[in-house]
C-alpha cells in the first residue's frame, strides 16, 4: 500500500457523532450523518489539513464489540483494518452517554495496538468550564480526554493540536495528480467492493449478499508496476422507485461525485442479468461527464458459455449501450480474479487516451482529408466551409471547429469528423467534444 500523508482514524461505538465531526474537519458532507446507528458502513477517506500540515482522515462504522450481526461485524473489520493503517487514533464518546461497556471494550483494544490514541468527547455544548461528565471518562485510561460540540463548532482546534502532536515527521507529499483516479460504478450488489478487494488483497470494503451494502464511496490508493492509483468504490445507483429514504439519496449524490473526481469509470455490469436501466443511467453519467470508460462484464465465470459467446456478449453491450462503442469491454470474475490483471493494462491506456493531446497540424491534415472524401453539409445553395479544426482541452478531448456557418454544421457531419479522428489517432475509451465556432466569433 502506497502511504501518502498522515492517517488518522475515527474510531468509537456507532452513533456518538464520528461522522459529524469527520465532517466538520473536511470541510464539506461526505460521510452519511444521520440519527440511525450504523449509517457509516465503509471506511470513509478524506484529506484535510491544520496548521500548515495535510493529513488523511477515515471515518469507519461504529465498533460494537459483542455483536454478532454479519453487518455490524464487518463493520468491526473495518474499523480494525483503519486502526492498523493509521498514524493516530481518535477515540470518539459521547458524554451524554457516559461510559459505557462498550467504550471499555474499544479502550481495551485500542490499548492494545500501542497507537497515540486521543480521546475526544462529543455533545459538549456548553463553552468556558469543562463539565463534570467528561472526567468520567479518565476511567478508560486514555488519557485526557477532549470535550468538543460537532455541532457547535466548540473546541475542535484543540483537539485538531492534539491530534497534530502525534503526526510522524513530514516528508514530501506524492502528487495527487500523479494518481490515475479510478471509479467503479454500476448497481448495488454487481461486485464493486469484491472487485476492489480481488486487486488489494484485502478485505477492504464490506462485500454482502445484502443488495447497497457500500452506502458511501470510498477511496484506496496503489501502486503496480511504477503506477499509482486511488480506486474510488461508490454506492450502487438504485431504481427510482427504491430511492426513498434520504440515505439512498446521499448516496446517489456521492456517485455523480465520485465520477467527477475520476480520470477513469470502471461500469461493472453483470454478466448474468446483462445491461438494465440503471447500468445505462450510470454509464450516462460517466459518458456526460467525458470520462474515460471501460466496460467490465463481472461474474463472467458463472456465464455459460458455448462457441462465440464472448463476441456476440460483446455486441449486445454495444447494441445496448450504442453511445458507448468508444469504450473497451473486458471480461472478468472478481471471485476468481479471471483477467483483473489485465484491467490494470486497460486503465492505463485508456487514461492515455483520454488526456491525449493532438497537434493542430496533424489534426487538420485528417480533416483535411476527410473533407475532400465526404463533402460538407449545404442548404438553400449555402455550403459549409470547415476553414480548421483545434484542440482547445484534455479530459476529455475537446475540439472547436471553425466554420462559415453554424447553422449549416448538422450533428452527423459532426459525427462524421469524430470517427474520422477517432480512425486515425484512437481515442479508445474516451468520449469527445465538439464545439462549433464561427470565425472571428467571441469565446
Amino acid at each position: 500500500m502506497l502511504r501518502l500523508k498522515p492517517i488518522v482514524a475515527v474510531i468509537g461505538r456507532p452513533n456518538v457523532g464520528k461522522s459529524s465531526f469527520f465532517n466538520y474537519i473536511a470541510g464539506k458532507r461526505i460521510s452519511i450523518v444521520e440519527d440511525t446507528p450504523g449509517v457509516t458502513r465503509d471506511r470513509i477517506y478524506a484529506d484535510s489539513e491544520w496548521r500548515g500540515r495535510k493529513f488523511t482522515m477515515i471515518d469507519t462504522g461504529g465498533i460494537e464489540p459483542t455483536s454478532d450481526d454479519t453487518i455490524l461485524v464487518q463493520m468491526r473489520r473495518q474499523a480494525e483494518f483503519a486502526i492498523n493503517g493509521a498514524d493516530v487514533i481518535v477515540f470518539m464518546v459521547d458524554v451524554k452517554d457516559g461510559v459505557t461497556p462498550a467504550d471499555y471494550e474499544v479502550a481495551k483494544m485500542l490499548r492494545k495496538t500501542k497507537k497515540p490514541v486521543v480521546l475526544i468527547c462529543n455533545k459538549v455544548d456548553n463553552t468556558g468550564i469543562t463539565p463534570p461528565e467528561v472526567y468520567e471518562f479518565y476511567n478508560l485510561d486514555m488519557g485526557e480526554p477532549f470535550p468538543i460540540s460537532t455541532v457547535q463548532g466548540l473546541g475542535i482546534g484543540d483537539a485538531l493540536d492534539a491530534i497534530y502532536k502525534y503526526f510522524p515527521k513530514e516528508t514530501e507529499d506524492d502528487d495527487d495528480e500523479s494518481f490515475i483516479k479510478v471509479a467503479l460504478i454500476g448497481k448495488p450488489n454487481v461486485g464493486k467492493s469484491s472487485l476492489i478487494n480481488k486487486i488489494l488483497g484485502e478485505d477492504r470494503a464490506i462485500v454482502s449478499d445484502i443488495p447497497g451494502t457500500t452506502r458511501d464511496s470510498t477511496d484506496t490508493t496503489f501502486e503496480k508496476d511504477g503506477k499509482k492509483y486511488t480506486f474510488i468504490d461508490t454506492a450502487g445507483l438504485r431504481r427510482k422507485s427504491k430511492v426513498n429514504e434520504k440515505i439512498e439519496k446521499y448516496s446517489v449524490m456521492r456517485t455523480i461525485a465520485a465520477v467527477e473526481r475520476a480520470d477513469v469509470c470502471i461500469l461493472l455490469i453483470d454478466a448474468n442479468e446483462g445491461i438494465n436501466e440503471q447500468d445505462t443511467k450510470v454509464a450516462g453519467i460517466a459518458h456526460e461527464a467525458g470520462k474515460g470508460i471501460i466496460l467490465a462484464v463481472n461474474k463472467w465465470d458463472t456465464y455459460e458459455k458455448e462457441t462465440g459467446t464472448l463476441e456476440k456478449y460483446r455486441e449486445q453491450v454495444y447494441q445496448d449501450l450504442a453511445y458507448l462503442t468508444y469504450a473497451p469491454v473486458a471480461f472478468v470474475s472478481a471471485k476468481t480474479g479471471q483477467r483483473v490483471d489485465k484491467l490494470f493494462e486497460l486503465i492505463n491506456y485508456v487514461a492515455d487516451q483520454n488526456a491525449m493531446r493532438i497537434s493542430t497540424g496533424m489534426l487538420n491534415d485528417v480533416i483535411n482529408e476527410a473533407i475532400a472524401l465526404v463533402q460538407p453539409p449545404s442548404d438553400k445553395g449555402k455550403r459549409l466551409k470547415v476553414y480548421y479544426v483545434t484542440q482547445i482541452s484534455t479530459k476529455p478531448p475537446t475540439f472547436v471547429i471553425f466554420v462559415n456557418n453554424k447553422k449549416l454544421m448538422h450533428f452527423s457531419y459532426v459525427r462524421y469528423l469524430e470517427n474520422q479522428i477517432r480512425n486515425n489517432f484512437g481515442l479508445e475509451g474516451t468520449s469527445l467534444r465538439f464545439i462549433v465556432r464561427e470565425k472571428g466569433e467571441k469565446e
